[in-house]
């Protein structure tokens, strides 16, 4: 008889209506996720980062291309059907999502001068599919500057993103591309690229680097021409305890222009602690989600 009437209580309070904090708690957490970038944990493109990703808390992972350097195309071990059936079968296993696909290799590599530039990034699309991943991350900072400024360069490499931009459109995708430059600069830029599926990847630590206010370049961006957001500084501390990024006041900001998404941590290690994976990315992922999904 008592179990029956635990059984009744548990019962009853299962079905109460949740409070206005926790429905508020869940869209949030619905409406702000948070990865970590694969090859920034060492983990690029190895089974592991997903369980690494779950240990740390962390919602998905942003995966990598692979190496590119010399070669004709990235060291992309999941072009092989196999391999993409086991990343496929982790992420859903533990739940661990891949909101978006990096072509890191530009970090270094110049992308007004590959020859195969749409080879590279079909290649990123099909690895996309392969998780339905909705982003792909286009770095242009081994294109140098010169393309910065009015000539050949400028429209060679306003050409190609366009190009590419269509490419994303069609498969129902967005490349985030990330310029080291103001907010005023990349919607020039954008404006004439003058395609849908090109966005900006927004990323904190250009900003800080350069000392421009990110909540008001975030604001003057707005929600439509903000892909993704590598919501981390360069190493010093971790976030909690940057100086140059108030968290609190980026969330509002977000808040107000009604974005959502994706926060990639890409760095903000500790220096003391440069090494500890776990440490450094586990802090931040507590910290993003502290300030993120809560109610303001």
């Amino acid at each position: 008889m008592q179990s029956f009437r635990l059984f009744r209580i548990i019962i009853f309070i299962a079905l109460l209506p949740l409070s206005n904090n926790q429905v508020q708690g869940k869209k949030n957490h619905t409406r702000y996720q948070v990865a970590v970038c694969d090859w920034m944990v060492l983990k690029r493109q190895k089974l592991g980062e997903f369980s690494l990703a779950k240990q740390l808390g962390a919602d998905g992972v942003e995966l990598d291309m692979g190496p590119l350097g010399k070669r004709v195309m990235f060291d992309n071990k999941l072009r092989d059907p196999e391999q993409a059936r086991q990343f496929k079968n982790m992420s859903d296993s533990l739940l661990v999502k891949v909101p978006s696909v990096a072509l890191s290799g530009f970090f270094a590599q110049n992308f007004i001068t590959r020859n195969n530039y749409l080879e590279l990034v079909s290649d990123c699309f099909t690895t996309m599919k392969i998780f339905g991943s909705k982003v792909a991350f286009l770095p242009l900072g081994g294109s140098g500057n010169d393309w910065k400024k009015a000539g050949a360069e400028h429209d060679s490499i306003v050409c190609r993103l366009h190009v590419v931009g269509e490419m994303a459109r069609k498969a129902g995708v967005v490349v985030g591309i990330r310029t080291a430059e103001s907010a005023e600069f990349d919607i020039r830029l954008l404006k004439e690229v003058d395609s849908k599926g090109i966005k900006i990847y927004y990323n904190f630590q250009d900003a800080a680097d350069q000392h421009r206010d990110i909540c008001k370049e975030l604001q003057l961006l707005g929600k439509k021409r903000i892909a993704q957001i590598h919501a981390s500084n360069t190493d010093s501390v971790n976030l909690e305890h940057d100086p140059e990024i108030n968290l609190r006041s980026v969330r509002n900001i977000l808040d107000k222009i009604g974005w959502s998404g994706w926060l990639v941590i890409e760095r903000s290690r500790d220096v003391s602690h440069i090494k500890d994976v776990k440490y450094n990315y586990g802090n931040n992922v507590k910290y993003i989600k502290k300030v993120f999904t809560q109610s303001n």
